[in-house]
This record gives C-alpha cells, sequence and structure tokens, in this order.
C-alpha cells in the first residue's frame, strides 16, 4: 500500500487479515516514517484458510494519512510475477492452449460514455499511477446490480501482452474506435475529433513493436519487457455496427496500413449473427477489402446445431471470419439463469466441427466470456467459474480444450455418400492431419438420444493400429460441473484396430475424438 502522513503523531500501520466474524487471523505492523508518499509492504502468514477474509488498517496515534492503491496477493502467482496472477486460473488457459488472446474484452472496450471507455495508455506504468475508472458493469444488468465495481487496471495493457506471451498465444488488443457502447449511450466522437482515438492505435502496435529508442518502446522496456512482444493483429471496434462504425473504421484502417502494412485488423459485424446490421457491415468491409470480420453470436443450443454449415458457402475470396464471442444460452440471452450444462456445450461442439471444417474461411474463434467469480458476475454462460480459493471447468471448456488441443496442421474432407458430414441424421464430424504428432485426428459429435455405429473408410489415407479414443458425455443434457466435483471430464481409452475400415460406436449425446498414428 502506499501511504502519505499528513499530519499528527501516527507512528504506526497495523494491517490484519480478519474473518467473517471479524477475528484477527494474521497481523503485522509497519512503522510510518518520514513525509510524502511512501510505498510499504507487509507479508501475512495465515494460520487457516478463510474463503471470505476482509484486509483491516488501523493506526497507532492520532493525525491524518492519505492512502492509495491498497492491494493484496498471494506470493505464489502465475511464473511468480510479483503482484501477478492465480495460478489455477492461469493454469486453465494455458491447458487450453490457446492461439490468441483477446483483450480487454468486449464491451468494457466501448464504455458506456466516452469518457468511460478503455484508455490503455492509462493502464501503464507505474500500477500506483493507473488512473481508476467505473466500470461499465456496475449497473449494467437490473439482475445483478454493482454500484462499487471499479476498474483499478492493476491488470492493465503490459500484463495482457505479458500474459499472452506467458500463454503463447497472439496478443489481440482490442481499441475503441469514437463510438461508445451503442446499447447504452451511443456517444460518437465526431470525425474532426477522431485524431487522438487513431493515434492511440498506431502508439500502441509502437508500444508492443517498437524497439526500445522510440518513444512508447522505452516506456516497454522500462517496464521490464525490452523486447518487442511482435503484435501481429489490432482489433477497431468491439462489436460496433452501421455507417457510423464504417466511417471510421476506414480512417483507422488507412492509418494504420499506411505506417504498418502487415498488421492485420479486425473489423466487426455487430452483435447479431444476422439481420440488417450484419448484412450491411459485412457488404461494406467486403467491399474495403477488410482482412478479418468479428462475428458473435450468443444463441439457443437448438441456433448452434442448425448452423454447423454456417460457413460452407462463404466467400473464399472474401474477408475471413473470426468468431470472436459465441456460447450456446440455455434460457436466452442475458438471462441470468442461463447454465453450462451438457446441452449448451454438446450444441457448441456441433457448431464446431463446422468452424473447423472451414478453417480456410475462419481463422480465429474464442468462446465468451472466459472467466466468472461465484459471488461477482453479470453474466452467464462463462467458461470457467472461480471463487476466491478454488475455480472449476465447465463442460464447454472440455469441448474446447479437446478442439484446441487436436486441432492439427490440414483440414481432412469428411464425406457421408459423397457429401460434408454437417448435421445429417444428428451426426457431425470433422477430420484433420496433424503432421507434427503424424496422426489422423477426426472428432464426431452425436447430438441423438441414441448412440450410434460409424463406420471410417479412409480413402487415401495409410491409417496405423494405434488408436486413441477420448470421450467427453454426460448422464443427462442438463448436467453440469460444479465447485463440488466435474462429472463431465473427458475419458481416454487406447486400442488396437485392423488395417483398412474402422467402425466406431459413438455413445447418445457425445463428442468423440479419435486419434489414429
Amino acid at each position: 500500500f502506499n501511504l502519505e502522513n499528513v499530519s499528527g503523531n501516527i507512528s504506526a500501520a497495523n494491517i490484519s487479515l480478519v474473518d467473517e466474524n471479524g477475528t484477527v487471523v494474521s497481523s503485522v505492523s509497519n512503522i510510518i516514517k518520514g513525509s510524502g508518499w511512501q510505498k510499504y509492504n507487509a507479508v501475512f502468514t495465515p494460520s487457516k484458510t478463510i474463503e471470505k477474509a476482509k484486509l483491516q488498517i488501523t493506526f497507532t496515534g492520532n493525525g491524518v494519512v492519505n492512502m492509495d492503491m491498497i492491494s493484496l496477493f498471494p506470493q505464489d502467482t502465475w511464473k511468480g510475477r510479483k503482484g501477478g496472477l492465480r495460478k489455477d486460473l492461469v493454469q486453465k488457459l494455458y491447458d487450453l492452449q490457446p492461439g490468441f488472446l483477446r483483450f480487454p474484452g468486449g464491451c468494457i472496450v466501448e464504455g458506456r460514455t466516452l469518457a468511460e471507455r478503455y484508455q490503455w495508455k492509462k493502464t501503464i506504468g507505474k500500477v500506483e499511477d493507473r488512473e481508476n475508472l467505473i466500470n461499465k458493469w456496475n449497473n449494467g444488468f437490473a439482475h445483478r446490480l454493482t454500484p462499487d465495481y471499479w476498474q483499478s487496471f492493476g491488470l492493465g495493457f503490459f500484463e495482457y501482452f505479458q500474459l499472452a506471451e506467458d500463454l503463447g498465444a497472439e496478443p489481440l488488443p482490442i481499441l475503441s474506435c469514437g463510438m461508445a457502447c451503442q446499447f447504452n449511450t451511443a456517444e460518437l466522437v465526431k470525425m474532426e475529433d477522431l485524431d487522438p482515438y487513431v493515434q492511440d492505435a498506431l502508439d500502441l502496435i509502437e508500444f508492443a513493436n517498437g524497439d526500445s529508442h522510440t518513444k512508447w518502446g522505452k516506456i516497454r522496456a522500462q517496464m521490464g519487457h525490452p523486447q518487442p512482444f511482435n503484435m501481429k493483429f489490432i482489433g477497431v471496434g468491439n462489436e460496433q455496427w452501421g455507417a457510423d462504425y464504417i466511417e471510421r473504421y476506414k480512417v483507422f484502417e488507412k492509418a494504420i496500413h499506411t505506417k504498418y502494412p502487415d498488421i492485420k485488423i479486425v473489423s466487426g459485424s455487430g452483435p447479431s449473427p444476422d439481420g440488417e446490421f450484419f448484412d450491411y457491415g459485412w457488404k461494406e468491409l467486403k467491399q474495403l477489402n477488410a482482412q478479418i470480420v468479428d462475428e458473435h453470436y450468443y444463441n439457443s443450443p437448438e441456433w448452434f446445431m442448425k448452423n454447423a454449415g454456417r460457413y460452407d458457402k462463404y466467400d473464399r475470396s472474401g474477408p475471413k471470419v473470426f468468431a470472436g464471442e459465441y456460447a450456446a444460452q440455455s434460457v436466452g440471452v442475458v438471462k441470468p439463469d442461463n447454465k453450462n450444462n451438457w446441452l449448451t456445450a454438446l450444441s457448441e461442439a456441433a457448431f464446431m466441427t463446422g468452424l473447423e471444417r472451414n478453417a480456410d474461411v475462419v481463422t480465429m474463434t474464442s468462446y465468451a466470456p472466459l472467466f466468472a467469480h461465484a459471488d461477482g458476475w453479470q453474466w452467464t454462460p462463462d467458461l470457467i467459474w472461480f471463487n476466491n480459493l478454488k475455480s472449476y471447468a465447465t463442460p464447454n471448456y472440455y469441448v474446447q480444450k479437446l478442439f484446441s488441443n487436436n486441432k492439427g496442421t490440414e483440414v481432412l474432407k469428411i464425406t457421408d455418400h459423397r457429401k460434408p458430414v454437417t448435421g445429417q441424421d444428428q451426426l457431425y464430424a470433422t477430420a484433420v492431419k496433424d503432421a507434427d504428432s503424424k496422426e489422423t485426428i477426426i472428432k464426431l459429435v452425436n447430438t441423438d438420444a441414441k448412440s450410434k455405429s460409424v463406420t471410417i473408410n479412409p480413402e487415401n489415407i495409410s491409417l496405423g493400429k494405434k488408436l486413441t479414443k477420448i470421450t467427453l458425455t454426460a448422464p443427462q443434457l442438463s448436467t453440469e460441473n460444479s465447485f463440488e466435483n466435474e462429472p463431465i471430464q473427458p475419458k481416454e481409452e487406447m486400442s488396437v484396430v485392423k488395417k483398412g475400415k474402422l467402425t466406431i460406436e459413438i455413445p447418445a449425446q457425445s463428442l468423440v475424438i479419435l486419434k489414429i498414428n
């Protein structure tokens, strides 16, 4: 914590951890010396574990003190970074083997008003000097009002870049394009006042990629990362729509590509996967030769199963697609009762076979949102749930992990009676070759209430004898994982197969991954 002794005879700050009843669990005293702002550190060694402890600070003496940036962290963080991230949470991300990290999130980028937008330059430098800001979600939803929900930016853009590097993932920062959230105020920056927003994008590229002699590259080096982050992507806006967005996107695109022609720009098609805004956005972005268009869809499990063939007919010569936010909603969009049950995960698996089959068009995909605190969420469902002590993975997480850990290096054609398998007879499938592991990997999703026997006939591939079969299923479609237990987890079995055809039993309502050398 930072403290300024203003007046009086205050001689010590006494810092304690107290339990739910106010009983002190652990206590440390710091002698206060000198005037002006001072930084004080204290280390607790608690005698027991309390899930909802509080930090309490009292003083010896009388007087006036100012305090700022009071922050409590475990000593044992991810990669041992001081003031770093929780190990169990980052480990779950690492285990997904993500290709990229999109940050700082979705609508948080825009802010309810332009003054409340996310400004990356205010999130770097010394943690205690970063300006705090009200969080857009503090009263975004009537079902979870949190008026005291602020952002301290202890986790800022430098830390996001560092996290992406730790995960072996490409950083994908999303920046404000001068439009506040269109679901809130829809406040717009005038076109003649857009320059600072565009400059923020150019300066961010320099911060990420510039050498330590550049203005922003020097700041990155001073923060402890002299080497560039080698950022390849940048997003202009979150899920803006309409003519106002296209007009602003053009300015950003010209400025970025004039100075940094190799940076790939992610643009947006709005908040829905169809409709007037979506059609308009795609028509305009296609004419502008946009590189990657971000599509968002929160929809029913039925929609996801029905749309597994969504990208089969997309223009192969047009912009690439980024499926940037998607999750099946068990009750309805923005409903607090949405569950991370097996039905939602199974329907996403069915849909993802279509994403993988069309990897020549769909270049990036990410489930959203990523994390939710058991006592501090606004939106459901979410990929990973955590409380103050532990975390658990949802069935949706295991679907993402199985696809990501088995993505292969090249998509193979898989057909049934010469047609792509896009949900005929409630069966979905995709296949890849992995040049690194020398395996053929087949993903099969059965959404039927009955099991199915499937024969796989390899036409141009010589399959080996070793077969790994990974099955993800659940007792019921309504089954969920929880802090207490995770009944829905992948089960792996090995077997030896005869040469030639392969006959496999696909259990009812399951995702099966076959890996053959």
